[in-house]
């Protein structure tokens, strides 16, 4: 079950991504594959490297109100965009919209999956 309920989640993330790049210009992909190592690596920067930039920004997200988180995701995704090729991210404000598209677009799809009665 566990298996199962990771490659759901990554699954998500990938289409999640592919339709963020849909609607957000200066963010694409070349095919699905290159979205699903993207959701794989974006996973792993998200368990390891996002937590430890958390803390040290914790007072400034908590001065925004957790705006600033968005800015935090915008720097992840940039950052998976470097690593990952055929993940192209044009700029900051790309990542910025991206990163506020994809918090939407993954909690949809999410919510539709795990509970299909929606």
């Amino acid at each position: 079950m566990l298996i199962v309920n990771f490659l759901l989640t990554w699954l998500i993330a990938a289409i999640s991504l592919l339709i963020t790049a849909y609607i957000v210009p200066g963010f694409q992909f070349d095919s699905f594959g290159t979205a699903a190592v993207a959701a794989l690596i974006l996973g792993l920067v998200n368990a390891f490297v996002r937590p430890v930039i958390f803390i040290f920004t914790l007072p400034l997200t908590i001065v925004t109100l957790g705006l600033f988180l968005f800015v935090i995701n915008a720097f992840m995704l940039w950052f998976v965009g470097i690593l990952t090729p055929g993940f192209i991210i044009t700029g900051f404000i790309p990542a910025l919209l991206a990163s506020i598209i994809l918090t939407i677009v993954s909690t949809i799809l999410g919510l539709l999956v795990r509970n299909p009665a929606l």
